[in-house]
């Protein structure tokens, strides 16, 4: 599909900007953003909507989102005082104002067509000519779950070695126990050390979505580790990053650094592939679309939006009944129905909640996911026992699960072990730094902290979940009643104003009916809440 604006053509697919014949350079970020725009042209696009799409919900200044519309701007050659295709509503957010012509363009495999008939044999490269190739390259390879090879990390020395390998080894572990991706063997791509070069290479003999790489270096007193993940259709770098160890203590923190790895390889490929499945028709996803699809609109904690991540995952289901991370994903949909979008039909919602875990256990009972959506089911039923030994059950089998540590910060930060709840929140802010529940897990560590008599330390953590953008009303409303009884009623007043815009009339026996908190902190709440408008 070609969006064609005055002398320019934008390909969502190719993911390419082009004026007349001439292929303009876009950085990916600003192209998701203009491609966004142009998608919602008949509307005014908030800051909260492009933060929420483009940069999924994470919280980034106005200098960096400035930066990026300007950006957009100048690819389509306009500015901020002409405003000819990208219009600023003062007060609102943007609008992309030019008219756009759309026609059919099958996407060609520019790879394909420029690799030799004996390489393409040879390297299990299609005929381009081919109908099943139409837009191949931005769609998984096999269907369901995106796929990754880990290189053997490059050591600078033969001291090293021993270090970049085992490393190696511990990533390519850890990915497959989270059984989110499909992830090549260690001996596959260990075959490959001084074979292939570069990702896109890489991507076609091991016929993979994303390829990570990285170095050990070690000098006189530090080890250096340096990881890359790039995509292989295009080359692009999705993410890198460096961390660095004493070298006396290199076996020591590796663990935790592999761990960091791990967590972040798999939530920048969720990333991505979330934004990929949005620039898709919605009649055209395939199971793990239609999957990711429902994940970006869940993550974005609206009933609306709620609505249509239920949507999406009973797609995904019904086009791969095998697929047990989209009945997890039903589950947490009715989960937030039961919690706060629906209270008034609780009963219903929780039973759903516990059904699709069932079916997600069911369908793989090796995934984490599964138990992590059957802990959260049997803490509404009020099983807290049985729910913390399926979250337990959750990171047993896959050590680098964020989302189990949460839920455990969850339920043990209300009625179970507070210090406990706040070592689990520490294990995934470590692991998923950019979480999309990092609203929820700074809420869960106010809890326990406030339970801890640690009042300052709460308030502080309460004020990072309302910085978080895609904060709930309920979490905002925890959040307003930790400030205000530790005595920061400013602040408790200003989160309050947020909580009315978003549920309007919401009242205390509301937000406390959805918590199960200890009887000395319910009742300090309801003393506080008609001091903040929380009636």
């Amino acid at each position: 599909m070609l969006l064609i604006f005055e002398d320019y053509s934008l390909d969502r697919y190719r993911r390419e900007l082009r004026r007349g014949g001439s292929l303009q350079h876009v950085e990916p970020q600003v192209f998701d953003l203009l491609l966004f725009l142009i998608d919602n042209r008949e509307r005014v696009v908030s800051r909260e909507d492009l933060l929420a799409s483009v940069w999924r919900g994470r919280n980034v200044s106005e200098s960096t989102l400035s930066s990026r519309i300007n950006a957009a701007r100048h690819a389509v050659g306009d500015t901020g005082e002409q405003q000819r295709l990208i219009r600023t509503f003062h007060g609102r957010g943007l609008r992309f104002v030019g008219t756009i012509q759309e026609t059919k363009e099958r996407a060609a495999l520019v790879d394909c067509v420029a690799t030799a008939p004996a390489t393409q044999a040879k390297f299990g490269v299609p005929d381009p000519s081919s109908d099943l190739l139409t837009h191949a390259l931005t769609r998984s390879r096999r269907g369901r779950r995106a796929s990754i090879a880990v290189m053997p990390f490059h050591a600078s020395s033969q001291a090293a070695e021993c270090v970049a390998d085992g490393l190696s080894h511990d990533i390519i572990s850890g990915l497959a126990r989270l059984r989110a991706l499909f992830v090549i063997a260690r001996g596959s791509t260990f075959a490959l050390r001084d074979r292939a070069s570069n990702p896109r290479e890489i991507g076609r003999v091991l016929d993979v979505d994303y390829v990570a790489t990285g170095s050990v270096l070690r000098n006189t007193d530090r080890v250096l580790v340096s990881v890359e993940l790039c995509a292989t259709s295009d080359g692009r770098l999705v993410w890198t990053e460096t961390y660095e160890t004493p070298l006396a203590n290199t076996f020591d923190i590796l663990g935790p650094i592999g761990a960091k790895i791990i967590g972040s390889l798999n939530g920048e490929i969720e990333t991505a592939e979330c934004s990929r499945a949005m620039l898709r028709p919605p009649n055209s996803l395939n199971a793990w679309e239609a999957h990711h699809r429902g994940l970006w609109h869940m993550y974005r904690f609206t009933s609306p939006d709620n609505e249509r991540a239920q949507q999406y995952f009973e797609r995904a289901i019904k086009l791969d009944p095998t697929f047990s991370r989209a009945y997890a994903g039903l589950s947490f949909t009715h989960w937030q129905n039961a919690f706060h979008f629906k209270p008034a039909d609780r009963q219903r919602e929780t039973d759903r909640t516990f059904d699709a875990a069932g079916r997600s256990l069911l369908a793989d009972h090796r995934d984490p996911a599964a138990h992590w959506a059957m802990g959260r089911a049997l803490w509404l039923r009020e099983e807290d026992g049985a729910s913390l030994r399926e979250l337990e059950e959750a990171v047993a089998l896959s050590p680098n699960f964020a989302n189990g540590y949460y839920a455990m910060s969850f339920v043990q930060s209300q009625t179970g072990d507070a210090q406990a709840a706040i070592a689990a929140s520490d294990i995934t802010c470590d692991l998923s730094p950019f979480d999309p529940m990092m609203y929820a897990i700074c809420a869960a560590r106010a809890c326990a902290l406030f339970r801890l008599g640690r009042y300052e330390e709460a308030a502080e953590w309460a004020v990072k979940s309302g910085r978080q953008p895609n904060a709930h009303a309920y979490a905002r409303a925890i959040s307003a009643l930790i400030l205000a009884a530790a005595g920061h009623l400013e602040e408790a007043l200003c989160e309050m104003r947020l909580v009315h815009n978003l549920r309007p009339g919401l009242s205390i026996d509301n937000v406390l009916s959805s918590f199960r908190l200890l009887k000395d902190q319910d009742r300090v709440f309801r003393s506080i809440a008609k001091q903040i408008g929380m009636g």
